[in-house]
């Protein structure tokens, strides 16, 4: 699990092919800020712009970890193979640690597409076209992960082709993280609210006719 609060920004230094095929997925070399990976194992898991991965090398002099990407999860994710692109870091969270952000899974929901990336007085306005599957998971104030980073929504809107959040980010959250490099027809990573999730089973097992025997 974890809580949508970035604790560090890395960067893809080597993309590596694990097979010849469209089946086959690939091995990503990242490099990690100075000292990140000082309590990492291998077996660990680290979100990678928001989407859970684990650990299955390490070299601390040179900074450096490897994850190996399945090519579901390429298809089913933003940015990962990408090589020299910065990304958003973040570590399992700790039982005894704060839940800073919102509770995080690592699994993403889909693919977002940027729509507006612009300053507003001292801060960043962040419009962001979620697909019209998520569109009732989405709420004003409610919360939301894009890229690993949890975010509240300040706005809704319901379109033809989806449903556009608007987000206000203050000058820490994109000076912490990846998201400064944000523009326009970006695609992101998107999870929706953890809890959201099981409130709408919760109410369609509530609402669905009981079978009898």
């Amino acid at each position: 699990m974890f809580t949508g609060i970035i604790t560090g920004v890395g960067r893809i230094a080597a993309i590596h092919d694990l097979g010849s095929s469209l089946q086959h997925g690939k091995r990503l070399t990242l490099e990690a800020p100075a000292g990140y990976l000082e309590d990492v194992g291998l077996g660990d898991s680290i979100a990678i712009n928001g989407a859970c991965m684990t650990v299955t090398s390490l070299d601390l002099r040179a900074r450096h970890f490897t994850i190996d990407i399945s090519a579901e999860s390429l298809a089913r994710t933003a940015g990962l193979a990408d090589a020299g692109a910065r990304v958003n870091l973040e570590k399992a969270l700790r039982a005894h640690e704060r839940l800073g952000g919102h509770i995080v899974s690592g699994h993403v929901d889909g693919i977002g597409q940027v729509t507006r990336f612009e300053a507003v007085g001292e801060s960043i306005e962040l419009c962001v076209l979620a697909p019209s599957e998520l569109a009732r998971y989405l709420a004003y104030k409610g919360s939301i992960t894009i890229n690993g980073v949890s975010l509240t929504v300040n706005r809704v809107r319901d379109l033809d082709n989806g449903c556009e959040v608007s987000i206000n980010l203050i000058p820490h959250t994109v000076q912490g993280t990846a998201l400064d490099e944000l523009a326009p027809g970006r695609p992101v990573n998107l999870e929706i609210d953890l809890i959201a999730r099981y409130v709408e089973r919760m109410l369609g097992a509530a609402q669905s006719p009981k079978a009898h025997p």
